[in-house]
This record gives C-alpha cells, sequence and structure tokens, in this order.
C-alpha cells in the first residue's frame, strides 16, 4: 500500500440531516465536512396528524443530499495542502434503518412519480414508524409457530420499526402503493445504488446489515424468509420474495462504481469504489473502533449498542437484541445490536413541547439538573416515550415518571429522563452478560457524548464503567469512509480490511468519565426500582407491589438532601 495521502469520502444519513466527510485515509483526519439538512417535513420527517405512529421521509431528500454535502465537503478539502478530488479512492455509506422505500424495477422511487407525490404511503418509511405494530406481531406469532429459528436470531421478536412489517402494513392499508412497488429497497441500499447508477433491481447489491438485523436474512437458510412463510403471513409477499436479492453482502465489498454522471456532478473519477451500505451505528461502531469486548453506543435520538464477537467462538442467541448477524459490522465477526428507541428524542420532547422551550434551555436545565445529587430530584421514569426497542422489543409501551410532588422542578424531570435512559441501557448490559457477552469497556460516540457531561457522568455512574468517548465529531461517516477505503482496496492506496484501517484513523478524546463510587450506590438502589418498573409495566404476568416504591424514593431523596 502506498504510503501517499489518498482520500476517502463518507457520508452519513441520519434521521434530520445529511453528514460529508472527506477523510484522509493514511490519519483519520476529516479534511472536509458539510451538513445539509433534509428541507421536507418537520427536519426532514413527514407526519400524519391522524396517526402519531407514522413517520415517513422523501427519497428526493435522500438524492439531493448528494451533491449538496459532496461538493462543499471537496471544496473545505480542497484547503488541506496536497489534496485533490483525484486523490478519492472511494465513498461509503450509512443510512438510518430500517426505512424501506418503495421503487419501481427500475429503482425509482414511487413518490417520485406524479401519480404518489401526495401519498404518504409512497415514501420512504423511517425507521421510527411504528404504524405496523399489528402486524409485527402477526410476524412474531407466526415465525414461532412455522420458524422460531427466524426468530431466533433477532432477539425473539420481531419488529414494528423493521423491514417486513412495514411492508405488510402497506399490503393492508395501500394496495395501490404495493402494487405498485415492483420491490422495497433499504435506504442503505439504494444510495450506493444511485451513486452506481445502477438502474435495475435485479443489479443491485443489498447491504447485510439491513437484511440480516431487520428482515430476518440469513445464509443459513438461503437469505431471506422462504416464500412458503411469506405467503403464510400474505400471498403477496410471497410475490415479493422473487423480486428481493438473492445474496447480501457486507459493507467492504463493492456496490458498484461510481458512475460517469455522478462523477460529473460531484467532480470525482469516475470508477472509484463505492462501498455496500450499512446502517449508521454499525459503521459508526467501525468509526469509534470497536473490538471485541469493546461496545459502542452511538448516541443519538435513538441509541443502538454494538459488539462483536469472533465468529469462531459459538455465540448463543440472546433473547430481545435487534439481531446477530454474521459480518454486518465488520467481515469475520457475529455483531450483537440491541438498543433505545428514543434518548435524545426524549429529552426533546420535554424541552420543546412540554416546556415550549429551545437549545438554551436544554443548557439551562442540563446546568441546574448537574447541580442535583443523584436520587436528589425523587423520581423515577421509564425510558419508553417512543416504546422499547431492547431487551422487551415493544412499541406500544410508553413513558412513565413517578414520585412529582409540588415542589418537582423542569431541572428534576430532565435529571429522572437522563437517568431512565441510563437504567434502560444498564438493563440492556445486564440481559448480554446473562448470556456470556462480556462488555470490558464502553466507547461513546454521537453530539450527545460530546456535549453533554452530565449524560455522560450519569452513565458512567450507572452502568459502573469508564466511558470513553470517539475522537471523531463524525464517527458514522468516519466508519464509511473507512469501509470504502477497504472496498477500494491495496492497489488503490487502500486497506486489506477493516481492523488495519482502524488502527491508523481511529482515536479517543482524553476525557474519559470514571464511576464516581458514592452515586453508584444511589443508583444500584435506584436501579432496583427501576427493574421493578420496567418488569411489571413492560412483561405481562408479572405482578408486582409498588405500595413502597413513592416512599422509598422519598427516603432516597431525602437522604440525599442531608
Amino acid at each position: 500500500m502506498s504510503s501517499d495521502n489518498v482520500y476517502t469520502i463518507g457520508l452519513d444519513y441520519g434521521s434530520n440531516s445529511v453528514r460529508c466527510v472527506v477523510v484522509n485515509c493514511r490519519t483519520g483526519e476529516a479534511c472536509g465536512v458539510a451538513v445539509w439538512d433534509y428541507p421536507s417535513g418537520d427536519a426532514g420527517v413527514l407526519t400524519d396528524p391522524a396517526n402519531p405512529h407514522v413517520a415517513r421521509q422523501s427519497p428526493m431528500d435522500f438524492v439531493a443530499g448528494l451533491e449538496a454535502t459532496i461538493v462543499p465537503a471537496l471544496q473545505a478539502a480542497a484547503a488541506t495542502p496536497g489534496f485533490s478530488p483525484q486523490r478519492v479512492i472511494g465513498i461509503g455509506v450509512d443510512t438510518t434503518g430500517s426505512t424501506p422505500i418503495p421503487v419501481d424495477e427500475g429503482l425509482v422511487p414511487l413518490a417520485a412519480k406524479a401519480a404518489f407525490k401526495d401519498n404518504l404511503n409512497a415514501y420512504a418509511w423511517m425507521w421510527k414508524d411504528h404504524s405496523g405494530m399489528a402486524e409485527a406481531e402477526a410476524i412474531t406469532a407466526q415465525a414461532e409457530a412455522y420458524r422460531p429459528e427466524y426468530l431466533a436470531k433477532c432477539g425473539g421478536t420481531y419488529s414494528s420499526e423493521w423491514f417486513f412489517a412495514k411492508i405488510l402494513h402497506c399490503l393492508k392499508v395501500d394496495r395501490a402503493v404495493f402494487n405498485a412497488a415492483y420491490s422495497w429497497v433499504e435506504f442503505a441500499d439504494f444510495i450506493p445504488a444511485v451513486l452506481a447508477g445502477v438502474s435495475r433491481v435485479a443489479d443491485l447489491r443489498p447491504g447485510i446489515c439491513a437484511a440480516g438485523h431487520k428482515a430476518m436474512y440469513c445464509d443459513d437458510w438461503g437469505g431471506y424468509p422462504d416464500a412458503e412463510f411469506l405467503g403464510i403471513l400474505a400471498p403477496e409477499l410471497a410475490a415479493l420474495r422473487d423480486h428481493l436479492a438473492p445474496k447480501a453482502y457486507t459493507a467492504d465489498q463493492l456496490a458498484g462504481r461510481l458512475c460517469p454522471t455522478y462523477a460529473a456532478k460531484l467532480g470525482l473519477p469516475a470508477g472509484i469504489a463505492i462501498a455496500v451500505g450499512a446502517f449508521d451505528a454499525h459503521l459508526g461502531a467501525v468509526g469509534a473502533g470497536i473490538a471485541v469486548g469493546r461496545m459502542v453506543k452511538i448516541i443519538g435520538t435513538s441509541t443502538c449498542d454494538v459488539l462483536i464477537a469472533p465468529k469462531a467462538e459459538k455465540l448463543p442467541d440472546i433473547p430481545g437484541v435487534c439481531g446477530i448477524v454474521d459480518g454486518s459490522v465488520m467481515a469475520g465477526y457475529y455483531a450483537i445490536e440491541a438498543g433505545q428507541s428514543a434518548v435524545g428524542d426524549i429529552f426533546n420532547w420535554f424541552v420543546s413541547c412540554v416546556c415550549n422551550g429551545d437549545a438554551t434551555l436544554h443548557q439551562r436545565l442540563t446546568a441546574e439538573a448537574t447541580r442535583l445529587k443523584p436520587g436528589q430530584n425523587g423520581l423515577l421514569a421509564l425510558d419508553w416515550n417512543n416504546g422499547n426497542r431492547t431487551i422487551l422489543v415493544d412499541s406500544r409501551l410508553t413513558g412513565l415518571l413517578i414520585g412529582q410532588t409540588l415542589h418537582t422542578s423542569q431541572a428534576d424531570i430532565y435529571r429522572a429522563l437522563i437517568e431512565a435512559t441510563a437504567f434502560g441501557a444498564r438493563r440492556i448490559l445486564e440481559r448480554l452478560e446473562e448470556y456470556g457477552v462480556t462488555v470490558d469497556e464502553v466507547i461513546n460516540c454521537g453530539g450527545i457524548a460530546e456535549k453533554n457531561q452530565l449524560f455522560m457522568q450519569t452513565y458512567a455512574d450507572v452502568l459502573g464503567r469508564p466511558m470513553k468517548v470517539s475522537a471523531s465529531a463524525q464517527t458514522c461517516a468516519l466508519g464509511s469512509a473507512i469501509m470504502a477505503a477497504v472496498a477500494a482496496g491495496p492497489a488503490a492506496g487502500g486497506y486489506r480490511c477493516a481492523e488495519d484501517a482502524q488502527a491508523a484513523v481511529c482515536s479517543y478524546k482524553d476525557k474519559a468519565y470514571e464511576p464516581i463510587p458514592a452515586n453508584q450506590l444511589v443508583y444500584d438502589e435506584l436501579y432496583k426500582l427501576y427493574c421493578e418498573l420496567h418488569d411489571s409495566f413492560g412483561i405481562e404476568g408479572r405482578a408486582v407491589d409498588h405500595a413502597h416504591l413513592m416512599k422509598r424514593l422519598l427516603a432516597i431523596s431525602h437522604r440525599a438532601q442531608g
């Protein structure tokens, strides 16, 4: 591999915006960065006032984001001595998911057609769209009866956030859209196809990340669920099976090469590598330096917890996780995904919708909440404002706040919400440990991890582990850039494998958050109460006597106040 500087581009498509980073493959330096907010809907999200579970996005925003970020990022990189667009060797892509898009046979989104431009069902079904709850429950029930092995690899329960639940719901509520769609393509697979000029569904090279974690794909049973099983759910799903790719690929493989059309639009060399797409959390884990025993938490509107385990080791099925998939993070490893359906979204909901505040109020409440001692607020909350992703996998669960008095303040509640998300994270960690998955250290990335010291210290105290922070401000995009360097290969100046690229470009901030023993003692006590609420409200038939709970919270509060 040449020692000369070469560059890759990492595209990170989030819930509200797309970020582009031009990365030096030798140093990991971000030479050029650009961010573009989706213009459609409310912060890029299209909703239905009649159904709070609907969350859609415009595929046209996704496509427009290519030029809107790559061109200015390249312009910013031009200030770096020695940089030239001709030295860019590849592009990697990560996106949210599961975010399936109904398309015609030529990979054109139905939303781009005049006949469907006003129909939300023709748009991308965003990851946090929960309108398919009933369908997810039906998929779970039928898989339990006929294909239990499908569920074993995805934590035992199929989620409404996932691929087939959304498609089945579309079939039930809008046959016009379903019938017009030749196939459904994940967001993470769509963008690489656009860059590569792929114009037929049959030529698509989908990623194992989306297919394995959200669509029950596994090479052990021949890829996606078989037509017989899908036919039990609906004959139309069985027919769709023929329009899904027979093979899925790891993110270090080629999805294609940059087509002449986009090479001209972006000012890049035609034919450079386009890596297979994957989810933001999984490539964020790569950018954060994930390794065996090192869990990566990608903290944003929701959180994803990602771990890897060597394929040589036998890995048990773990109830409640979002999938155990071969190669979905890095080739040669099983990946385990878990997470919470809302974290940053909970804080934003409280500040924006309840308090009618803005970023300034976030800052003030954080400062006020920092001055509170653990347990002083006398409150306990459940972090299910957008359902539970792990370990209960139940979108019908909702948030809860207990312990309020006439003295409860906004800062008290704000701190209780942060603590609730930390308790939820600990419940996930304990489930992993119950099944023999060791977590020695936790690496965090995302805006909250970088900016909110109260959040990070609370997590260190609740989880009882040091919390490190990735040095990159754009960890997901960095992970995408790493995969682009591997897809390009050593001959182009890239890398042989993701581990080699990580060793060159991944680093961490100097500050790590260490658990404070006195805080840990209080949080251990509160966590036991959280688990009572978690099991009582989240698990059917788990009756718990809560008569003591409010009094315990008051006692903890009085003790904290001295």
